[in-house]
């Protein structure tokens, strides 16, 4: 069983069933989600891979910090958060709003001499490509109609008052975030990209989605779908996980599919 522990900078929940770690995966959730996202992961992934699930401000154990709604911002605190487990390997994989955070944190490591092993993106079509909404202005049934809309991931939660009231500032925060979001320029990685996509995900136009190919180095991209709605990596967490292994270093892995 993986050992969790927390860093004293608060931003992420570290796994490890390893002292010397081989490779650290960065995790970063979905707007409005949090580290738990990934608290299955740490056991179905090789022992030397250390898991690191971004936690966000404004939500569980920081939630009397405020939300981080500029995707600048959150990502340089990522990056310095980062900074005494650089010692390893890193690989990134992030749902979502996550895939987006984690594409502008390789930027910023391979600003600082650092290339990722992999950038991993799930269920967000490219940050060039991605289509721009206002929900974050709309009011709060607008807001949980459309996350409701995406697939069902613990939206119950937003039809109990207390927990509403609790959980709709970082949800409205992050589609600010999100939403507000445009690189000024299609600045390719030099990492490979691997796309996740659910067939059935509303949210995601496969065009979109195959234009990360144009942030990787040719011959460096590759798109695997599963079948499922926006949050397909929970009903298919083991086939999702045994990917992300192989493509870390370890494991079968799964056939993706070409662009």
């Amino acid at each position: 069983m993986a050992m969790t522990t927390y860093d004293a900078t608060k931003w992420f929940r570290v796994h490890r069933r390893a002292t010397d770690p081989r490779l650290r995966l960065v995790c970063l959730p979905h707007a409005g989600g949090t580290a738990q996202l990934f608290h299955g992961w740490p056991t179905l992934l090789p022992e030397d891979v250390e898991v690191l699930a971004v936690r966000y401000p404004g939500r569980q154990d920081r939630l009397a910090e405020a939300c981080v709604d500029d995707m600048a911002t959150l990502a340089d605190m990522i990056e310095e958060a980062l900074q005494p487990w650089l010692d390893r390997p890193l690989a990134l994989f992030g749902h979502s709003m996550g895939a987006c955070v984690a594409y502008e944190l390789a930027l910023r490591l391979e600003a600082r001499g650092i290339v990722p092993e992999h950038l991993l993106v799930s269920a967000h079509e490219a940050p060039q490509r991605a289509e721009r909404m206002a929900l974050h202005r709309a009011d709060d049934e607008t807001l949980i109609t459309r996350v409701r809309h995406l697939g069902d991931l613990h939206s119950e939660v937003y039809d109990i008052p207390e927990l509403r009231d609790l959980l709709l500032p970082a949800l409205r925060a992050d589609y600010r975030l999100i939403e507000s979001y445009q690189p000024p320029h299609a600045t390719p990685v030099k990492a490979p990209i691997t796309a996740y996509v659910g067939q059935d995900d509303p949210s995601c136009l496969l065009d979109r989605v195959l234009a990360w190919s144009e942030l990787a180095a040719p011959g460096s991209f590759e798109l695997c779908s599963f079948p499922g709605d926006h949050f397909y990596l929970m009903p298919r967490e083991a086939e999702v996980v045994a990917d992300v292994a192989a493509r870390v270093g370890h494991g079968p892995g799964l056939t993706a599919v070409r662009p």
